[in-house]
């Protein structure tokens, strides 16, 4: 189940999101979304 949400994303952090969102475009076929970026993120940081 997903939920949508509003936050709000420091300018630095925005420009690194939107950095590792284009890597992964490069790298795959598929679209890769932004809120998917996000989601792995966080993900990633709740794992440690």
């Amino acid at each position: 189940m997903t939920q949508r949400v509003t936050v709000t994303i420091e300018d630095k952090i925005m420009v690194k999101l939107r950095n590792i969102q284009a890597k992964k475009l490069k790298n795959q076929t598929d679209s890769v979304s932004f809120s998917k970026i996000i989601n792995e993120i966080i993900q990633n940081g709740l794992k440690k």
